[in-house]
């Protein structure tokens, strides 16, 4: 019996001596939170995953993502992003302003990463592009300084151009910003302005009454959550009514708009995996410089325009990055 005792002690002594097996690291979780619907949104969440994969990330083997998505409901955002903070995640990938807003307010302590921001500075998001500083940080797509190139290439595109309606939303810091360059820039091409917040859903069919009414004979369709959510119905009644119009996005131009002026979302979200790599390996957002765009492209849908009776100026033709036929 004491020979029992005495082994079955050396046994216990054994195994306090070994060194206890270290505990699996947990997986990093990383927030998307989304403005749009998640169907609206899905080829940025494929784009960032894309990015994610080429940098070694793999979903659901070294990282975990959580989505969450307004579905162009802006007001459901603090809650959304209140609740990636609950989950504990790592970083939010936050995209488009309002979202990043959101997130700036609701995860004052959790890394941020943007990635479709016109002025990241003015938006408060930024002390400077060099230095960000505080807990965000990402890709700028300096729209507030395209706004007034786009109103130059709609008047370029078709030069009988007087008077265009500029679809907007107050509520969006960054189109406030890009409706005073729109405004100064029309004040040099001698272009009449109908600007048109539109806010929620049931805003639009006023604004496009106005258009109508006010005889507007072109629109310049500025990017933010709303309009991107609504994209099909403001292409759809440019085209019926047979307006030129100018978009912000590339997007519209894939469901039948005529003529955009922008960078690439996808690239930028895609891109910004680089951002969401360096913090998960312990940078600090505030040290990563706001990247900018190097390639703007100006996309022609020849092929939607003809449909309408709209005839582009064969100088924007040849300048098109590309031209859909």
């Amino acid at each position: 019996m004491k020979n029992v005792i005495g082994f079955t002690a050396i046994i216990l002594c054994c195994a306090l001596a070994a060194p206890s097996a270290k505990a699996e690291p947990a997986i990093p979780k990383v927030g998307f939170l989304g403005a749009s619907t998640a169907e609206q949104a899905a080829h940025l969440l494929k784009a960032f995953k894309q990015g994610m994969l080429e940098r070694g990330y793999e979903e659901g083997k070294n990282f975990l993502i959580e989505t969450r998505f307004a579905d162009g409901k802006l007001d459901r955002l603090p809650a959304l992003a209140a609740e990636l903070v609950t989950l504990k995640v790592a970083v939010i990938m936050a995209p488009p302003h309002a979202a990043a807003q959101a997130a700036k307010t609701a995860a004052p302590n959790t890394p941020i990463v943007f990635a479709l921001i016109g002025d990241p500075v003015g938006a408060g998001f930024a002390q400077s592009l060099a230095h960000p500083g505080g807990n965000m940080t990402g890709l700028s797509t300096i729209n507030v300084e395209l706004g007034a190139k786009r109103l130059e290439l709609l008047k370029e595109a078709f030069p009988k151009t007087t008077k265009v309606a500029v679809l907007y939303n107050t509520g969006d810091a960054t189109n406030d910003l890009q409706l005073v360059r729109i405004e100064q820039a029309a004040k040099t091409l001698g272009l009449q302005l109908l600007p048109l917040s539109v806010g929620k859903t049931e805003g639009f069919e006023p604004a496009f009454a106005r258009i109508l009414h006010e005889h507007a004979d072109a629109v310049l369709v500025v990017e933010n959550p709303v309009n991107f959510t609504h994209r099909d119905a403001v292409v759809s009644f440019a085209n019926k009514s047979r307006l030129p119009a100018m978009y912000a996005l590339k997007e519209f131009v894939d469901v039948g708009g005529v003529m955009s002026y922008s960078v690439s979302f996808a690239e930028q979200v895609r891109s910004a995996a680089t951002y969401v790599d360096k913090i998960l390996k312990g940078a600090k957002p505030g040290d990563l410089p706001v990247e900018q765009p190097t390639r703007i492209e100006l996309i022609l849908n020849l092929k939607a325009a003809e449909a309408q009776g709209l005839k582009i100026s064969p100088s924007l033709l040849l300048r098109a990055d590309q031209v859909i036929r």
